[in-house]
């Protein structure tokens, strides 16, 4: 099986099984994250209080942890979830949303990847090369052009923190430490929406549920960006193009998947 048909086929697995993520995202994107994965075919649960989280957690069979609205409740929230998490072998995806523009982010951040050692991170390039320990001057929830590789980074922070990490962007780079998979899919207005990378990180939390964190990952994005073109080529405007993502993510198959994939390892 190739990489674009094993991709692809995580649709069908998806829709199949319809696991439960467990979200704990930030409530700027909550409601477009549940309805994102309910129209790709899983069962979103958006609890985010420390004191019932972590039993929320432990049904369910897949969690993201979303840095964006941080908050003492919150963090603790973040906290006691992935460690239920770990504990019950659950994937968990972080999306370390503006990591590195506050200490509070900043502390969370260090003790999620300690703590909970998730088995993926989706974020940009600013994130990502945080969490990477490579220098950086923009610290903020939007990728700077840097001059920085998205795949050295990638490749770099998968090995520095063991686990799967996703570098999106203008294209997108997918790497577990060995491989590394690029993909050219997407449209400029996915940057122009608020969410649209919080619904990524939900994405592969689902996909890796069922897949695997690599391939679950690079099905999580491959997904998303695919689902981006579909709704630009169908919508005029911003506005239009917010609901026919989600019309996209809804009639997407494996085999439209495969059409229109462009992926390939590097």
């Amino acid at each position: 099986m190739t990489l674009i048909q094993e991709t692809a086929r995580a649709i069908s697995i998806l829709r199949e099984k319809s696991p439960l993520i467990h979200c704990i995202t930030n409530y700027v994107t909550a409601g477009d994250t549940a309805n994102m994965l309910l129209a790709a075919g899983a069962s979103p649960m958006m609890a985010d209080d420390p004191e019932e989280c972590a039993e929320v957690t432990a049904a369910a069979n897949g969690l993201v942890l979303n840095l964006g609205t941080p908050s003492a409740a919150r963090v603790q929230a973040l906290l006691n979830s992935g460690r239920r998490a770990l504990q019950h072998g659950i994937p968990v995806v972080f999306d370390p949303v503006g990591v590195g523009m506050t200490a509070l982010r900043r502390s969370a951040a260090a003790k999620i990847l300690s703590e909970v050692k998730p088995c993926a991170i989706r974020g940009n390039l600013s994130e990502t090369a945080y969490l990477a320990g490579i220098p950086m001057t923009e610290r903020g929830v939007d990728s700077a052009d840097s001059g920085i590789s998205p795949e050295e980074t990638a490749l770099s922070a998968a090995r520095k923190l063991g686990c799967v990490c996703a570098v999106t962007g203008a294209y997108d780079v997918i790497c577990d430490g060995e491989r590394r998979i690029v993909i050219r899919n997407g449209t400029p207005l996915l940057r122009q929406v608020t969410g649209a990378g919080c619904m990524t990180s939900a994405l592969c939390a689902a996909f890796a549920s069922v897949c695997g964190a690599f391939t679950g990952t690079a099905a999580g994005i491959a997904f998303m960006d695919v689902c981006g073109e579909i709704a630009a080529e169908r919508s005029d405007g911003l506005g239009g193009f917010h609901a026919a993502l989600f019309d996209a993510a809804g009639s997407v198959t494996p085999e439209i998947l495969m059409e229109r994939l462009d992926m390939h390892e590097c």
